[in-house]
């Protein structure tokens, strides 16, 4: 991009894991690379915007899928939790991967023309609580 001089559009993928604590052990590492991965978004962003390369990032909450629903729906723990983040979600439902791929093509197009640096999250309002 730089080298073509004609600027462009990066996005990560993120999480909404990157501003929100999980618990579990297992959860630790994922958490603080999706923290890290928005850090990058805006330290790239910093850097490449003299070339008019914007760089953003998404950042999901869970998104329904078939794989998902089975993980989730799999036994009675797994279905309080997932009900239970459900319910705390001000939209009352994950995303579904059209969320993710809209959020990702408005910053891909000139509406979002002065956008950098940003972590957008596709989360139904659960950050904002």
């Amino acid at each position: 991009m730089i080298s073509a001089g004609r600027g462009g559009v990066i996005i990560n993928m993120s999480s909404l894991a990157s501003k929100v604590s999980t618990a579990g052990v297992g959860l630790f590492a994922y958490c603080a690379s999706k923290a890290a991965q928005d850090m990058i978004t805006r330290c790239m962003a910093v850097s490449l915007g003299q070339y008019n390369i914007r760089v953003n990032s998404v950042n999901p909450t869970i998104v329904t899928n078939d794989f998902r629903k089975d993980f989730w729906i799999g036994d009675e723990e797994s279905r309080i939790s997932a009900a239970t983040l459900q319910n705390l979600t001000p939209l009352k439902r994950f995303a579904e991967i059209e969320d993710v791929l809209n959020a990702i093509t408005f910053l891909m197009s000139e509406n979002s023309k002065m956008i950098s640096g940003e972590s957008i999250m596709v989360d139904g309002g659960y950050f904002a609580r």
